[in-house]
Order: C-alpha cells, then structure tokens, then sequence
C-alpha cells in the first residue's frame, strides 16, 4: 500500500507557474505507475498526465501539452508536475494517483491510490 501527498498548489496570476509535488510513502515507488489529475467545481474529474513505471513514458491531455511536464525522482519517492502559462481554466483542485506493476491508464477508474488534492487557483 501506498500513501501519496500532494503540495505546491496555491494562488497565482495567469501566465505564472507552479510545481506540484507528490510524496509517495513506501520503498517501492519505483514500481508505480503514477497520473495527475484535476477537477474544478461542478465537473467531473479529469485526466492531466501519466507516467509508467517501467518505460519511463509520459503523455499528456491536448489541453496541457507544451505547457505541464512531468518528472519523477525515484530516489526521493516524488512525482511533479510542472505547470506554466497557467490559465484560469487550470483553475481546479490536482490530484496524483498511483497503480503498481501496470501501465498508466487515462481513466480514473483504473487507479489504486489517491491523495487528497491541492487547489490550484489561477486569477485572470
């Protein structure tokens, strides 16, 4: 089992940049999985990025592509997720989420383990 830890969500102006971290208990985060995701107020959750445990792939939603970048550091148990050019439609609450042993699926469904978010506010 697994325990994950989300920060770094705050308040900032469109166009400005935020990193979110998350922390990952256990000695086996290697083996994860691990996506980011987002819900705003009134939508259904929404899928941001992934990356695979094994190959080291990343992909990303249309809506982030060129702007968000994943990374993580085995090493320090952590996945991030970089977002700059942040709009107000980026506006929303971020979760990471993490599936041992398998791929990254798009779905929320598909996933082990949750945090419990960080809100992201992004003023125009």
């Amino acid at each position: 089992q697994v325990q994950l830890v989300e920060s770094g969500g705050g308040l900032v102006q469109a166009g400005d940049s935020l990193r979110l971290s998350c922390a990952a208990s256990g000695r086996t985060f290697s083996v994860y999985s691990m996506g980011w995701f987002r819900q705003a107020p009134g939508k259904e959750r929404e899928f941001v990025g992934r990356i695979n445990w094994k190959s080291g792939s990343i992909d990303y939603a249309d809506f982030v592509k060129g702007r968000f970048t994943i990374s993580r550091d085995n090493a320090k148990n952590t996945v991030y997720l970089q977002m700059n050019s942040l709009k107000p439609e980026d506006t929303a609450v971020y979760y990471c989420a993490a599936r041992p042993f398998r791929v990254a699926p798009a779905s929320s469904y598909e996933y082990d383990y949750w945090g419990r978010g960080t809100q992201v506010t992004v003023s125009s």
